[in-house]
């Protein structure tokens, strides 16, 4: 079923979902061992990254801002965010979840106080 993006975006449940359902639909599970999900989502992140290469910060930042830049830049994060959903349902890992808990062992690793404005590792703050 496609995503009616006029409505509300799907949930990562429901995202997921359809995921699986177009997996299915082409019978690729036989082809999704959790080590060629993992693989597939480090060279769709290697596309994302190729997108910088040979370009300054600054030139790159904006050209990210215009088409057609903008347009590789969500096909290539989408194929990443899509690998990671795969990974995540494949070794049953309820990502969301998962999200949430690292972004607040994050905040005690990186107590606001001791990391604002720095790039420390938390382990040297």
């Amino acid at each position: 079923m496609p995503i009616d993006m006029k409505k509300t975006p799907p949930t990562v449940t429901e995202l997921t979902q359809q995921l699986i359902e177009f997996r299915d639909a082409r019978d690729w599970r036989q082809f999704h061992s959790l080590k060629d999900l993992i693989l597939s989502l480090n060279l769709e992140a290697s596309e994302l990254l190729e997108l910088t290469q040979w370009k300054s910060e600054q030139a790159f930042e904006d050209e990210a801002k215009q088409e057609p830049m903008q347009q590789r830049l969500r096909e290539e994060c989408a194929d990443v965010f899509l690998y990671l959903l795969l990974v995540a349902e494949r070794s049953g890992i309820d990502i969301y979840a998962a999200a949430a808990e690292k972004i607040q062992a994050n905040a005690v690793k990186y107590p606001v106080e001791k990391s604002r404005g720095k790039s420390t590792k938390y382990n040297k703050l």
